[in-house]
């Protein structure tokens, strides 16, 4: 039986996939930790990057500083609703008490067969508790919250919780970690770990429909305890599994 397990990064990942990212990707909320991180990544592995924010001017300043960090990376910058029109795929990256507020102000913008990655952790420090607990979501989870205030034909999944954004930040830091991937469509969820592979170190286990979401998530909170009883960025690894975890056909 797979086993689940918290370890710190150290050896690289056995495997990614190569399947171009042609269309640019939106990082709403990319000026936050987790959003700056992810964008770094994915943008010095050369996926076009747009990033999201309430304040246009902010983005720009934001894609600013990632081209400085990865100088070959293509980074540009939006308001939040233009950002996630221009995109294929979008990972938001907001804190839980903005996710509604965010998604409401998408809904004009995102359209049917759009890919929306959601990385929303419902932590109690959204409003003023712990961070290491959670808060609970009528829907379930913060991403099942998500789709269902997206339109109609806009897909959702959930991923990238428990992945230290300061070590995304760090390019020269080696990932060695798994992301919990939830879905309700096995083609969303391939799509998905293609582009989540393209950060070195990472490796996509499907974790199972959106529903499946309330537990990756909570998760976090757990890694943000551990990690601050050790003093480290320790991360998910899952055991036992094959070595193809996204085969063909």
């Amino acid at each position: 039986m797979p086993r689940l397990y918290c370890a710190v990064s150290r050896q690289p990942a056995a495997a990614n996939l190569t399947r171009l990212v042609d269309s640019p990707v939106a990082v709403i909320g990319g000026s936050g930790a987790l959003g700056f991180g992810l964008a770094l990544r994915l943008g010095h592995a050369g996926v076009p990057i747009v990033i999201g924010s309430r304040d246009p001017d902010r983005a720009q300043e934001t894609a600013g500083r990632l081209r400085e960090r990865a100088p070959g990376g293509d980074f540009d910058g939006d308001a939040n609703g233009p950002a996630a029109g221009r995109s294929g795929t979008v990972i938001l990256c907001v804190p839980f008490r903005n996710q509604v507020e965010t998604l409401m102000a998408l809904q004009e913008h995102v359209r049917e067969g759009q890919l929306v990655v959601d990385t929303t952790v419902p932590l109690a420090a959204a409003v003023s508790g712990r961070a290491s607990r959670m808060l609970g979501v009528w829907q379930g989870s913060a991403a099942q919250q998500a789709a269902e205030l997206l339109p109609d034909g806009v897909r959702v999944c959930s991923a990238l919780h428990t992945v230290s954004a300061s070590a995304l930040s760090e390019l020269d830091h080696e990932l060695d970690e798994d992301v919990l991937l939830c879905g309700d469509r096995k083609a969303d969820k391939r799509a998905v770990a293609e582009l989540v592979h393209r950060i070195q170190g990472l490796r996509c286990v499907d974790a199972g429909r959106l529903e499946q979401a309330r537990i990756a998530e909570s998760l976090t909170a757990l890694i943000i305890g551990i990690n601050a009883r050790y003093k480290t960025r320790a991360g998910i690894r899952v055991t036992g599994l094959p070595d193809d975890l996204w085969p063909s056909g």
